[in-house]
């Protein structure tokens, strides 16, 4: 009986543990309103180069933690565009190529699972986007760095999605190929 009781107390205080290390890192795992916050509190504009290194690297980590849904829910916020803008050419470009692999990888993650009518959705959002924002584009970036930009989603495409998500999304593939032809 003894015995029965101090497995007992051994298996609760595994399972005490365990709660306790779940419940920390998912208090430490950032949401988009904490990272829109933490941008939003930002002074930026104030911060000296390290300054804005570590600031960078510190936002890149926190948004690469982020899901898919959550850097929907970000965009959505416009907190991040803000950030960016603020951000030097050469920043941007740092900035972007430490987000931009697995914010693809997270992309092909969620194409993958969603429903065809879900993927229908984000195909048409993404097509409109892609109207609405060339111009803007056109003027942030350079023709190289648009092309890198888009060579890098393709080789991430191509690898991860399944063959329902590269028919699915045929359309803004093509679209994004006369997008980034029309900024040359």
């Amino acid at each position: 009986m003894v015995r029965w009781i101090k497995i007992a107390l051994v298996l609760a205080a595994v399972w005490a543990a365990a709660f306790g290390v779940i419940s920390w890192s998912r208090s430490s795992r950032p949401t988009a309103q904490s990272l829109s916050t933490y941008m939003e509190e930002l002074q930026f504009d104030k911060m000296n180069t390290a300054e804005r290194e570590k600031v960078l690297r510190h936002v890149a980590e926190q948004l690469n933690r982020l899901d898919f849904k959550q850097r929907e829910e970000l965009r959505t916020m416009r907190r991040d565009r803000v950030f960016f803008e603020k951000l030097t050419p050469e920043e941007r470009k740092e900035f972007l190529e430490l987000t931009l692999p697995q914010g693809f990888r997270e992309l092909m993650r969620a194409l993958n699972s969603m429903t065809p009518d879900e993927r229908k959705k984000v195909v048409n959002r993404a097509l409109r986007n892609i109207e609405r924002e060339s111009p803007e584009i056109a003027e942030r970036f350079t023709e190289k760095d648009v092309a890198q930009i888009v060579s890098r989603g393709l080789e991430t495409f191509y690898e991860d999605a399944n063959a329902d998500v590269k028919l699915d999304f045929a359309p803004v593939l093509e679209r994004l190929q006369r997008t980034t032809q029309g900024l040359r």
